[in-house]
């Protein structure tokens, strides 16, 4: 049988095909559709069957990363959307919070809502603090506010009351009138898609998912009908932002858990394959079309957080960390008012894309000065089934680069490429130095299109002595994929303190919610998987605003010593000290639930051959002032032999990307065929 990996980018939709009893891998890659991924999806799946002559009949298992949900919101292209909320709470969406995250640059603006204030209507109800009800809603006139949200033309409505993440019983009961008097809207309530404290946050979220639910709905359905149509006989799954796969039902009800779903799938990923060579002090570098997504990852295990910005919306959802920042191959390179040349954040996306890629694309990107440079091929791609063509590219950067900055066009390429790393580097201090962390002990797991095309420039920028490269680190978030394991996560607010005679009442919460998970496990089970429940408790100590996790092997009676310890140790690891005889508040109750999906070990590769038989060709590619312009022996990946060091400067050519190893720096293939490069010390 089979297992396919997919994942959606900006720029093209990439594939892994496993064969679960051969052990055989193959990798595919074809430009993405962004005005329906669905039919890339297709059109990429029955290729790669086709080419590796597959019966659609054998494939047992698909998974895929997608963004769809996070560009609806960039974008905006979500839906007409109504927002019901406790009385007096109208406006919060447009408050929000006094935080200033560029408190010195007059042109930021904040984000309009996405619910336009007429849109945002008033419940008379209300809770008090811990729940107990104070104030019913009035049903008749809850369903006046909902024909005049019907009317209005909305197609989706949050409904977020104060509170609701103690008690849901009045968010149901408007959800059921909104049912019954306007059964065609999408509902969201928030004590379901975040039951937590922090209405700012919760409303946010709330209303994100209610904004992407119905055209989520609609490309999860031209999905699944395109993969019927392939002859392929199970459904897809959807990777989610937390590391985990979901079934589409979920993810229909839930599609705000899809935000950055294809890039925490490479974190996933390069977190298995780091395991695998006795890596577990790891950065990721995962370089795409239209922007660089970089993570952490220590003693094995990524970086998680609890909140992050989506098109500066708050979205409250447990996630991989993952800094993004608009630098990739399709970023466009141009001179400001004043002369100076900027690489993105823009993208040229996947059409037109780059001027050498002969889809109409007008503005020089960051892959047309590679190619000019000579770094890619200056012939085709992807294995000669992408035609280039050099010579647009080099007349683009003249015109548009060199010629007004009265410069030769290697040296304008070269400043792209500069500017390019600059900015790929901060992106990596931005989630290492500046957490304290000493890059000199962390390896670079490079990956994405173009992350191997400009790994070597970024380590010896930011002072990095080691760079690992995967098997076709293009399509390694569609492998990622296969590397994951379902699961779905649970949170309930608590705030009390950590004492004896409360402790009984967190370990029912827990209870409850672990039953919660079980009866979702039960109702998506995969044959031959083993489940597992695992629990963290986020805390703070008294008087703080801010809580860490703390993660515990078990949530029962004889839990509340060891919890105890391991949030001095939590503490006291992230902060630099503890306090000794401060009181510990329990702000969450958090339950993972995880169905441990059948993985397959990664193929050794054959340590037979030779470096002269690898080598396919050479070509001039430009290093910099110092080097100039160096005849350069290129390498085809597949056929380089295992445990042989080679020298740059070399260029390592395969399907999904390239890889350039600059002079001084020497490379060895391991057993599985991922690229070590070592940097001149």
């Amino acid at each position: 049988m089979y297992r396919i990996g997919i994942d959606v980018g900006g720029t093209f939709t990439d594939f892994v095909l496993v064969n679960t009893e051969g052990g055989s891998i193959a990798f595919h890659k074809v430009p993405s559709t962004p005005d329906d991924p669905s039919r890339a999806i297709a059109t990429g799946i029955l290729e790669m069957l086709e080419l590796n002559r597959v019966d659609p009949a054998q494939v047992a298992y698909v998974g895929h990363g997608t963004t769809v949900a996070t560009n609806m919101v960039i974008e905006g292209r979500g839906v007409p959307t109504g927002l019901l909320t406790t009385k007096g709470f109208r406006d919060v969406l447009a408050i929000g919070r006094q935080t200033r995250p560029s408190l010195y640059d007059w042109s930021v603006r904040k984000p309009e809502p996405l619910v336009e204030r007429y849109r945002r209507l008033e419940v008379d109800e209300r809770l008090t603090k811990d729940g107990t009800p104070l104030v019913a809603p009035d049903l008749k006139a809850v369903e006046a506010l909902v024909v005049a949200l019907r009317d209005s033309g909305v197609e989706a409505v949050a409904v977020g009351f104060l509170h609701s993440y103690r008690n849901p019983a009045h968010e149901r009961a408007v959800r059921d009138v909104i049912k019954r008097v306007a059964p065609k809207l999408y509902v969201s309530i928030s004590s379901e898609v975040v039951a937590e404290f922090r209405e700012f946050e919760r409303i946010s979220t709330t209303v994100l998912n209610a904004y992407v639910g119905p055209p989520t709905q609609k490309y999860l359905h031209r999905l699944r009908e395109r993969i019927a149509e392939s002859g392929i006989q199970v459904e897809p799954l959807t990777f989610h932002s937390n590391g985990g796969l979901l079934p589409v039902r979920t993810v229909e009800e839930l599609p705000v858990l899809t935000c950055l779903s294809g890039p925490a799938a490479g974190v996933i990923g390069s977190a298995r394959i780091g395991a695998e060579i006795g890596e577990t002090e790891i950065i990721t570098f995962d370089v795409g079309g239209t922007s660089t997504d970089v993570s952490l990852i220590t003693r094995g295990r990524p970086q998680f957080t609890s909140s992050r910005l989506v098109a500066g919306h708050p979205v409250r959802m447990p996630m991989v960390d993952i800094h993004v920042i608009g630098a990739g191959g399709g970023s466009i390179a141009r001179l400001d008012d004043a002369g100076a040349l900027k690489v993105g954040p823009t993208s040229a996306g996947a059409m037109p894309g780059p001027i050498s890629y002969l889809r109409g694309g007008t503005e020089v990107t960051l892959t047309d000065a590679n190619i000019v440079l000579g770094r890619l091929n200056p012939v085709a791609l992807l294995e000669g089934r992408m035609k280039i063509d050099r010579g647009l590219a080099v007349e683009a950067i003249q015109k548009q680069i060199a010629g007004p900055l009265g410069i030769s066009v290697e040296e304008a390429a070269f400043g792209i490429l500069k500017i390019a790393t600059a900015n790929m580097s901060r992106a990596i201090r931005s989630v290492s130095t500046e957490h304290g962390h000493d890059l000199g002990k962390f390896a670079l797991f490079s990956f994405g299109g173009a992350g191997s095309l400009h790994s070597a420039e970024v380590a010896e920028e930011c002072g990095l002595r080691k760079i690992v490269i995967p098997r076709e680190p293009g399509t390694l978030c569609a492998r990622g994929v296969l590397l994951s394991d379902l699961s779905r996560d649970y949170v309930r607010t608590t705030l009390v303190f950590a004492k004896p005679e409360v402790w009984p009442d967190v370990v029912r919460l827990g209870a409850d919610m672990a039953a919660t998970g079980r009866e979702w496990l039960a109702s998506g089970t995969i044959p031959g998987s083993s489940q597992q429940l695992l629990f963290t408790l986020d805390a703070r100590y008294k008087g703080q605003s801010h809580y860490i996790a703390v993660h515990l092997d078990a949530l029962d009676e004889d839990a509340l010593d060891t919890f105890m310890r391991k949030f001095e140790h939590a503490h006291t690891e992230q902060f630099g000290y503890s306090l000794d005889g401060r009181e510990i508040e329990i702000v969450n109750v958090r339950v993972k639930a995880v169905c441990h999906v059948p993985k397959d070990d990664s193929v050794v590769v054959s340590r037979e051959g030779s470096l002269d038989r690898a080598r396919i060709g050479t070509r001039l590619v430009y290093f910099g002032e110092a080097c100039g312009w160096v005849e350069t022996p290129v390498y085809q990946r597949m056929l380089l032999p295992a445990d042989v060091p080679f020298e740059g400067p070399t260029v390592v050519e395969e399907m999904s990307s390239t890889t350039i190893i600059l002079p001084g720096q020497s490379a060895e293939l391991d057993g599985f065929g991922n690229i070590h490069i070592t940097l001149r010390g």
